[in-house]
């Protein structure tokens, strides 16, 4: 289903993207992705780590950005999930108007979808999350019933290993491009956004032919080298907007040298990244 995210009518996860364009000018989602690797010395000896990291880089990149996505996997790796909640509890209490998107990429069926939405939704109180479509709508129908939040779903991912299955040149309709019919078809209450990553510009423009003015979550800027300009050019809805571009790297770790730790001032380094690219994209998407 098509729909036009500046229309008044919006509810949900829609109408707040839709919101957090606008009033903070910006296209840009900052994913948090600690690694304790990577912290500044003087958190190594704070009990939460990984809150006091992500809490300063929120505060220090809010102003540039319409969504902050942390990946869950960061913090159950380190056992930190109660951090993760922290994270979550402190961007919804401090910058509301700003979007979550837990980066958990679930996918299952039955009663254990259903716990993974509960737990994206209310235990981490999370606007959207990231899901497989694999195992087609049963796996996605739980977060479905959560008819204020969100669900982002893998269409086609920037790693270059993904054409063996979401673009072989032996399928008559690639496999991205059917995922991307059947999530529109899903997307009746207006809940539904895609993963479409940089790497492919072609093909994310051939997404957005498919689904209209669905938000389309863009991975692969920065690290993995995806192409801005053509992200731009094949990606924006009629509205100048459309898109969620995520960095994570660059932003977390500007003040990192050479794969070293951050300095102490990393906050500032991150603010100065996230305002650069904020920047960036909207230069390119005024001349677009």
């Amino acid at each position: 289903m098509q729909r036009n995210l500046t229309a008044g009518s919006l509810v949900g996860i829609y109408a707040k993207l839709s919101q957090a364009w606008q009033t903070q000018n910006s296209l840009l989602c900052v994913g948090l992705d600690p690694e304790m690797a990577f912290l500044p010395e003087h958190l190594l000896e704070s009990s939460t780590p990984y809150f006091d990291f992500c809490s300063a880089i929120v505060d220090a990149t809010a102003p540039y950005v319409c969504a902050f996505k942390p990946q869950f996997a960061h913090f159950a790796a380190a056992g930190r999930e109660t951090e993760l909640a922290e994270v979550l509890n402190y961007i919804h209490a401090r910058y509301p108007h700003l979007v979550t998107i837990l980066d958990a990429k679930r996918g299952d069926i039955g009663s254990t979808a259903t716990y993974y939405a509960k737990e994206a939704y209310e235990r981490y109180g999370a606007d959207a999350v990231t899901l497989s479509p694999y195992l087609g709508y049963e796996s996605v129908a739980p977060y479905l019933a959560y008819a204020e939040r969100g669900l982002v779903v893998l269409c086609r991912t920037s790693n270059p290993d993904s054409n063996w299955l979401q673009n072989d040149p032996a399928d008559t309709e690639p496999v991205f491009a059917r995922v991307a019919r059947r999530v529109a078809e899903w997307n009746a209450q207006g809940q539904c956004m895609l993963v479409a990553g940089a790497t492919y510009p072609e093909e994310l423009g051939s997404i957005r032919q498919l689904v209209g003015n669905m938000p389309l979550l863009v991975p692969g800027i920065g690290a993995q080298g995806g192409d801005l300009v053509a992200v731009l050019q094949h990606g924006l809805d009629p509205q100048g907007t459309g898109l969620i571009i995520s960095s994570s790297r660059g932003i977390l770790y500007a003040a990192a040298a050479n794969g070293e730790r951050v300095t102490a001032d990393f906050a500032q380094y991150a603010a100065n990244a996230a305002a650069a690219l904020r920047d960036e994209i909207n230069k390119n998407r005024d001349t677009t």
